[in-house]
């Protein structure tokens, strides 16, 4: 059987190591810059992120289990209108802070990881208009090998 994303990809330091390398680029990066450099973000943004990477990519239930769930995440990135010139430069930032964080080269890995990451900001845009339609106690979405798991 198959190891999960999350396994292939090295687990928990991987998935910290890759959302640091991301926010990197995204801050380096004349359109992404300005959604990561707001004032008053959560003192763990970092680790609550790469938390919530490895749940939905098949790790343990360290965001759900401990931090919030995904209509709480949802809410966040709503109410924001669409952009998706923001979400074409945020995938991008993610492709090459692959390699900054040193994850496995498997093409079957990055292709899966790039996939889900494309995947996972349609779904953070899904309610461009109203964060108050965000239903309440959604599960959190997950993501294997052969894309979303039901």
């Amino acid at each position: 059987m198959d190891r999960t994303v999350y396994e292939a990809a090295g687990g928990a330091a991987a998935m910290l190591a890759l959302a640091r390398a991301w926010h990197r680029r995204c801050l380096q990066d004349e359109l992404t810059a300005h959604p990561f450099s707001h004032p008053g973000q959560h003192p763990q943004h970092l680790e609550r992120l790469a938390a919530y990477w490895g749940e939905q990519l098949g790790g343990p239930a360290a965001y759900t289990g401990d931090l919030g769930d995904h209509s709480g995440v949802l809410r966040m990135h709503s109410g924001n209108g669409a952009h998706p010139e923001l979400d074409e430069a945020a995938q991008a930032c993610f492709a090459l802070a692959l390699d900054d964080a040193g994850l496995p080269p498997d093409p079957r890995l990055r292709a899966s990881l790039r996939d889900w990451f494309r995947w996972a900001t349609a779904l953070m845009g899904s309610h461009p208009d109203d964060a108050g339609a965000v239903e309440a106690g959604l599960a959190l979405p997950k993501w294997g090998w052969a894309g979303p798991e039901a």
